[in-house]
């Protein structure tokens, strides 16, 4: 499978291409890389987002996960840069509890490009299991709403 690592501001980062598609992207490095021309443009993009250059990927994904993951999923990407949305809200658009919507945050498998950063609680940040965790995500909210007040 190609997949090409990458340093980020918020850490190492894989990403792996399966059938002309980002199927996934873990934290940390992987020491052999097959790199491809989609992993290239997708760390372009990523590198333009991490600049302030990009604020939306343009890229192909196919996320594995169950029909109410990818609901969650296609939920979170229709979350415009420097805003945010509650669990409630994606609940509302995609189903499901708000309880429900963090655990398929959870099982994002393509982080940073499906923004789930963006999802908070209604009075916290909620949670983050990318990179470091909670700093991870304030650095991410940061990056795209320098000027909002963080919880």
């Amino acid at each position: 499978m190609p997949h090409m690592s990458l340093h980020t501001p918020v850490g190492d980062i894989t990403l792996f291409e399966s059938e002309a598609a980002i199927v996934a992207l873990d934290w940390g490095w992987v020491p052999r890389q097959d790199p491809s021309p989609l992993l290239q443009t997708a760390r372009d993009q990523l590198e333009a987002y991490f600049d302030g250059a990009l604020t939306a990927f343009d890229l192909p994904l196919v996320p594995t996960g169950t029909a109410y993951c990818r609901q969650v999923w296609q939920a979170l990407q229709a979350i415009p840069y420097g805003e945010t949305r509650s669990y409630r809200d994606i609940a509302e658009r995609a189903g499901g509890s708000a309880r429900s919507v963090g655990q398929a945050n959870g099982r994002n498998p393509v982080p940073l490009i499906i923004p789930c950063h963006r999802v908070v609680a209604a009075n916290h940040l909620g949670g983050y299991s990318g990179g470091d965790g909670l700093p991870t995500k304030r650095w991410l909210l940061e990056l795209e709403s320098p000027s909002r007040t963080l919880l």
